[in-house]
């Protein structure tokens, strides 16, 4: 089959390949920063150690297994494992769990949070003394200091690394399609065990994806741009 015709002929299933590893990838990212940027805040702050173990934990268990075991673990394992709990599958909330995709997004969501986690203590940490200085100079006190001062500038700073941190994501989503969801792999997998050709499907998904990377790459380097043009 001809690759125009892979791609024509299932352009509704591509299209819904694509809106599924886009709101897939989206909403984890979101989800995902709204847990970091507290964890990385209290990774840098000057807290006592017992404060911190819980989140050093969560950050060195989900950066130092790979996503597709973490996926493994909370699809096959504690997705089957809730199921067996006597009662559960009479609560209101099981057509829910008894999906796939909330598993799947909860393994993505953790693990972003956790990577990012790092991006901003890093860039948290990275703040020059001597804007600190400055801010103390101004009569500052440390909450002006950490929201006028800090945190904008850990923003502009993290932003570079957030932006591949968002493209490890959407590639890293790919396995989503081991968890039976029709993502963009999941839809190249499908037309390959459909048609018997294994080249034209995986290529359109490489475009796609290279697509999407691009247009990712173009936004932050705008908004870089647009940040940083007083600096």
């Amino acid at each position: 089959m001809h690759w125009t015709q892979i791609l024509t002929d299932n352009l509704p299933l591509w299209l819904s390949g694509l809106w599924q590893t886009l709101w897939l990838v989206a909403l984890s990212l979101l989800i995902g920063l709204t847990i970091a940027i507290p964890c990385g805040m209290l990774l840098s702050s000057r807290c006592a150690i017992w404060w911190k173990l819980p989140v050093m934990a969560f950050s060195y268990i989900f950066r130092g297994t790979p996503m597709l075991v973490q996926l493994y673990i909370f699809y096959y394992g504690i997705g089957l494992v809730i199921g067996r709990i006597p009662g559960v599958r009479e609560l209101a909330l099981w057509p829910l769990l008894r999906q796939a995709w909330p598993w799947v997004m909860l393994s993505f969501i953790l693990n972003t949070a956790a990577y990012t986690a790092e991006i901003v203590r890093g860039a948290i940490e990275t703040t020059p003394k001597g804007e600190i200085e400055a801010a103390k100079a101004l009569g500052m006190n440390r909450r002006q200091i950490q929201w006028r001062i800090i945190l904008p500038g850990a923003a502009r700073r993290a932003l570079p690394a957030y932006g591949n941190e968002i493209i490890f994501m959407l590639h890293g989503s790919a396995i989503a399609s081991t968890a039976t969801l029709l993502d963009i792999t999941g839809v190249a997998n499908t037309l390959y065990t459909r048609t018997y050709e294994p080249f034209a499907p995986f290529l359109t998904a490489a475009v796609i994806y290279l697509a999407i990377t691009l247009c990712i790459v173009g936004i932050f380097r705008r908004i870089e741009k647009r940040l940083n043009r007083h600096l």
